[in-house]
């Protein structure tokens, strides 16, 4: 197996993952639409969006294995087993079709990037800052000079 193919699929695995988590199996039943990508985190829009193309790229066959990986994936998204059998139908179709693994290097977000996830209330998401705060009456003192 090429080790672009191991990258991109460890670079997707995130948004898998958070695709899997939002949508559930219902994630290859999703239309693509404006609306559903607002509704949901961009993570698990981008997740959803790469294994709908593979999916679409599949035979008979290999979509049922897809989404019995799915199914399982979705079932219990903390299963590191089943997200493994995921990552692996999805390494599977990317080594037989590199136009597949071309688009799917497309969608993703240029290596070497940051990439930060916030939840709950309140919560901040920074690459560079000097000072967040976040929460009711919060006083930020300049140092003394």
């Amino acid at each position: 197996m090429s080790t672009e193919i191991v990258q991109l699929v460890e670079q997707a695995t995130p948004y898998l993952s958070a695709a899997v988590t939002a949508y559930g199996a219902a994630v290859l039943a999703r239309a693509e639409s404006a609306a559903v990508d607002a509704a949901v985190e961009g993570t698990a829009s981008l997740g959803r969006r790469i294994i709908q193309l593979v999916w679409h790229r599949q035979d008979e066959e290999g979509r049922t294995a897809l989404e019995s990986a799915v199914r399982e994936a979705a079932e219990d998204p903390d299963d590191a087993d089943a997200a493994a059998v995921l990552r692996q139908q999805i390494k599977r179709s990317l080594r037989e079709d590199a136009e597949l693994a071309r688009e799917l290097a497309a969608l993703l977000p240029s290596p070497g990037g940051v990439m930060v996830n916030v939840s709950g209330a309140r919560a901040i998401g920074a690459q560079h800052i000097g000072i967040a705060a976040s929460g009711d009456k919060t006083t930020i003192h300049p140092p003394a000079q």
